[in-house]
């Protein structure tokens, strides 16, 4: 059957198509008797109301911005062309999306910043920021304010109003726990685990995810307590380098943030790397090269284009009152090895 049109509505209410837009968008003068014609008629002839067709109508253009760190190495300019990417692909499909990088190390400016958006400039935001009260509180206030928020690829404690991109980072971190556990069932040995920060809600449940499985299922390994390079390359070679010093039994190491190019490096300069199993996170030309050239083990991924495509679609079908479809926005965990790279 064909679905019914607004003019179908309108012609089964008795009413204009303008009062049947005014009623369908709550619009102000539109008498009570009006509204309850066409809303009877609704449910008489089985109006579904097209939220997509109707923006596409009025030459609607969805606004999606993307709130970004200021800082990062390779796996944030990836993210930042799958989004000018993005934009190119759906400017055509009456979409415009941007983006803005802050400094995510400050969580009062980034929170000024959103609380600075109005619903009137801007229709969804996609926030990738480290997990703090105020940037949590400011976005609860953009949906508050009728704004869609995605929670991109790392950041807050999950808000029930708020939708999440990325991989479950609990799987991620058990998956490297399984990985390195098989590789070292051999013998007693301690594994060095580095993070830029553990002050990202991603990194968190990554280690709480590696430890359960390392010390659930491979109790002949010790985890050390984690390292924390905050990006800074000085550091992280001082405290790799002390770390493999005073910890001879090192035998794994497992990378938790999203950016491997500091802390392997770092490695690289103290020991031989091919004599440890090393698992990171996120494919970028440095992992990828250091993949083919078994300088590490593992490289355990989430797409990018995916995650920003995601991110878009979500908030369209938000706006447009639709349930996203979950299989297709599901964003996979990817194990590559040099074998399948």
């Amino acid at each position: 059957m064909i679905r019914p049109t607004a003019k179908d509505l309108a012609e089964a209410a008795g009413v204009s198509l303008a009062t049947v837009d005014r009623v369908l968008n709550d619009r102000p003068n539109v008498s009570e008797k009006a509204a309850r014609r066409v809303n009877e008629a609704i449910e008489r002839i089985g109006f579904v109301r097209n939220p997509a067709a109707m923006n596409l109508a009025r030459n609607r253009i969805y606004r999606f911005r993307f709130v970004l760190p200021l800082s990062g190495d390779q796996y944030l300019r990836q993210i930042l062309q799958e989004v000018a990417d993005a934009r190119e692909a759906l400017r055509a499909d009456l979409t415009d999306i941007d983006s803005v990088q802050m400094p995510m190390s400050d969580p009062h400016a980034v929170a000024n910043y959103l609380a600075g958006l109005a619903a009137d400039d801007i229709d969804g935001v996609a926030v990738m920021a480290p997990e703090s009260p105020q940037v949590r509180d400011a976005m609860a206030r953009l949906i508050e304010r009728g704004i869609k928020v995605v929670q991109f690829l790392s950041g807050q404690e999950k808000l029930p109003a708020a939708d999440f991109v990325g991989v479950n980072n609990f799987a991620a971190g058990a998956t490297a726990g399984k990985i390195i556990g098989r590789f070292l069932e051999r013998g007693p040995a301690k594994i060095m685990v580095v993070a830029e920060t553990m002050m990202a809600q991603d990194s968190i449940e990554r280690r709480l995810g590696f430890d359960r499985i390392i010390n659930g299922q491979f109790p002949h390994l010790t985890s050390l307590p984690s390292l924390e390079t905050y990006g800074d390359e000085r550091r992280a070679g001082l405290v790799i380098a002390r770390m493999l010093e005073h910890n001879p039994e090192i035998k794994a190491v497992y990378v938790l943030s999203s950016e491997a190019r500091v802390p392997v490096s770092a490695i690289e300069a103290a020991v031989d790397t091919r004599a440890l199993t090393v698992v990171v996170h996120e494919r970028t030309p440095f992992s990828e090269d250091a993949l083919r050239d078994e300088r590490i083990d593992v490289i355990i991924a989430q797409n990018p284009g995916h995650a920003v495509r995601s991110a878009v679609r979500i908030m369209r079908a938000r706006l447009e009152q639709r349930e996203p479809i979950a299989s297709q926005e599901k964003i996979r965990i990817e194990v590559l090895l040099g074998e399948n790279i």
